[in-house]
């Protein structure tokens, strides 16, 4: 059991170190302290997960510090990939996106990035994961299953509260139906503040996009919709033109004949 504690309390070390990485780059990009992340406590979760693998996974090369290296960039741009893909899913929206950058794949991963996680999956197995399982193993058994206990507990709460949230942002994607996804963010943006609260956190710890692909499906549709309606609008007017042309005929036919008469 205290082993199971150790693991979940290093998820949250590397969960917070991630997340503080990622305030200090946002501080350097935007000049202003943005809490990153989804969740309201000062965690990002994706860190902790990488962390985790790399401990099940990539503990056999740990004699060769180059295939280390290889093997944490492909383990951990496979996790952040995989990440966006599947939160571009189920939310509708981008969370983050490198299209900016060179080399990246579907502004998913980038070169840089690739780059970051080989230094710093050495990082992790060589320096940070011996000296803070040093640490731990020095700890109380049940002092760590109870501070994990109520850490789970937090997380859950937290987990469930970020994730009503964010559900929100399909709602809000749907609503809109303009044929201009930069409009379409910005607009997704604005009733995000408008909410305030958690909901501007989000936007402020993301770089928010609407989901390019759900956004031009929504359009296409509304495209499609319009085009049928116009299609019958159109047969609707020329059948009304027919019947007033042949009424007219009729009435033209009526009147010869009675000039005739």
């Amino acid at each position: 059991m205290k082993e199971i504690s150790i693991l979940f309390i290093l998820f949250l070390i590397y969960s917070f170190l991630g997340w503080c990485m990622e305030v200090c780059v946002a501080l350097h990009d935007e000049k202003k302290l943005i809490n990153r992340g989804f969740l309201i406590g000062p965690i990002c979760p994706i860190y902790g997960v990488g962390c985790l693998l790399m401990i099940f996974l990539l503990n056999r090369y740990l004699e060769d510090p180059l295939v280390l290296f290889v093997m944490a960039v492909l383990l951990c741009s496979f996790l952040e990939y995989f990440t966006g893909y599947l939160m571009e899913k189920l939310f509708k929206a981008r969370w983050w996106d490198y299209s900016h950058k060179k080399f990246n794949i579907n502004g998913r991963i980038c070169l840089d990035n690739l780059i970051a996680f080989g230094i710093l999956g050495l990082l992790v197995m060589y320096v940070l994961n011996p000296f803070f399982i040093g640490i731990l193993k020095m700890v109380n058994g049940n002092i760590l299953l109870i501070f994990s206990v109520i850490m789970v507990t937090t997380l859950i709460v937290d987990l469930s509260i970020s994730f009503k949230i964010i559900s929100g942002f399909k709602n809000i994607t749907k609503s809109l139906k303009k044929d201009n996804t930069e409009e379409i963010t910005e607009r997704v943006r604005e009733l995000l503040f408008e909410r305030g609260g958690l909901y501007k956190r989000l936007v402020s710890a993301f770089n928010f996009e609407a989901s390019e692909k759900y956004l031009r499906e929504k359009i296409d549709k509304v495209k499609t919709s319009a085009s049928k309606a116009i299609e019958i609008l159109e047969r609707e007017k020329n059948k009304k033109i027919e019947q007033i042309t042949s009424e007219y005929n009729k009435k033209i036919n009526d009147l010869k004949k009675k000039i005739k008469k």
